[in-house]
């Protein structure tokens, strides 16, 4: 364990929170170097954008790599293990290897892959996190804008379930270390004990749980958890170990807007929130122009919530993405994010 690079897995849905996390733990890395592996949905990049110069010294730009052919658990043999053998071969080694996965991947084929005999011998899976909404947890829903989920699946482990968001959230919170029940701070002490023990449902006896409030959490303890996870798969098999079902990410999709500058911060939240409000949109990120301003407005949103900072300048035009439930209203979409701003300029 002493000669190996510890490597933690952070997974969850979409918009749970795990960027947020993870701009809090470089930002408190306390002199370590970290590597980041960043999965995003579809062939769209946005999170090492918004995770660029958070801070330097834990993490510089070289130490970024962006995945972008496809869901990590789909490509694990032809983007995951080449990526993690060239960060290896790297002359100066980090301290802590951090990967983000997309809020659809299966965790377990990502830990199996830690057993290759290439990377075996040199990084150990430190823990898998689950990041889970707590907010929408404790509504009984997997995702704060989703209208409605099917219940809870029965003790019967033989059902099949009808809904894949059920299936993923199950999977990801088995193959969890710990759980982080994120934005707390809009969860009464009731809706946070309802959120646990939905969640405890599908997770292993001995897994922790931590609650989190804009992604504030002890680095010492995300980063140092020693659970050696890819010793331990026989008790992490998902719904997909046990049953004969391929991956199918076919209930969701995504696409790009490219945002003109806008008029201020207040207006382009504004339009992003508007936006959110549509139905089936899930979460909205990437960077928006501000009239002058230098650098891009970066943008997370996920329910009610909208989160803002000026990023570094990165290059190219700003765009959002805007990740949702199959059947998207494109159009309408384009439509709001533009008529709010109008709307705005007019009053």
């Amino acid at each position: 364990m002493a000669t190996k690079i510890p490597a933690t897995i952070i997974t969850g849905f979409l918009g749970a929170g795990k960027t947020t996390l993870i701009r809090h733990l470089l930002q408190n890395a306390g002199g370590r170097r970290i590597a980041l592996i960043i999965n995003e949905f579809g062939d769209m990049g946005f999170d090492a954008d918004l995770l660029k110069g958070c801070n330097s010294d834990a993490c510089s730009a070289d130490d970024i790599v962006e995945l972008t052919n496809g869901c990590i658990c789909c490509t694990v043999a032809d983007d995951f293990l080449p990526t993690m053998e060239t960060l290896l071969s790297r002359s100066e080694q980090p301290d802590h290897i951090i990967i983000e996965t997309s809020g659809l991947a299966l965790p377990q084929p990502l830990v199996r892959a830690f057993s290759w005999p290439s990377v075996k011998s040199k990084v150990t899976v430190d823990g898998v996190i689950t990041v889970v909404d707590a907010a929408a947890l404790s509504e009984g829903k997997m995702v704060h804008d989703e209208a409605a989920l099917q219940e809870q699946r029965t003790a019967d482990e033989a059902l099949d379930h009808e809904s894949p968001i059920e299936e993923l959230f199950e999977d990801q919170l088995k193959c969890a270390d710990l759980v982080i029940l994120s934005k707390a701070d809009l969860v009464s002490a009731e809706g946070l004990a309802k959120a646990r023990e939905i969640a405890s449902r599908d997770t292993r006896d001995a897994v922790q749980f931590l609650e989190a409030s804009n992604g504030i959490v002890s680095p010492s303890v995300v980063l140092g958890l020693t659970a050696q996870a890819e010793e331990d798969m026989e008790n992490r098999k998902s719904h997909h170990d046990d049953h004969d079902h391929e991956h199918d990410h076919d209930d969701f999709e995504t696409f790009i807007v490219e945002t003109s500058s806008h008029e201020s911060v207040d207006t382009a939240r504004a339009a992003v929130l508007a936006a959110m409000n549509s139905h089936g949109v899930l979460r909205i990120k990437g960077a928006i122009s501000i009239h002058g301003k230098n650098a891009p407005l970066a943008v997370q949103a996920v329910g009610p919530r909208v989160e803002t900072w000026f990023a570094t300048p990165s290059g190219g035009t700003p765009k959002l993405v805007v990740i949702g439930e199959k059947g998207l209203d494109q159009t309408a979409i384009r439509a709001t994010l533009s008529d709010v701003i109008a709307a705005k300029k007019a009053s």
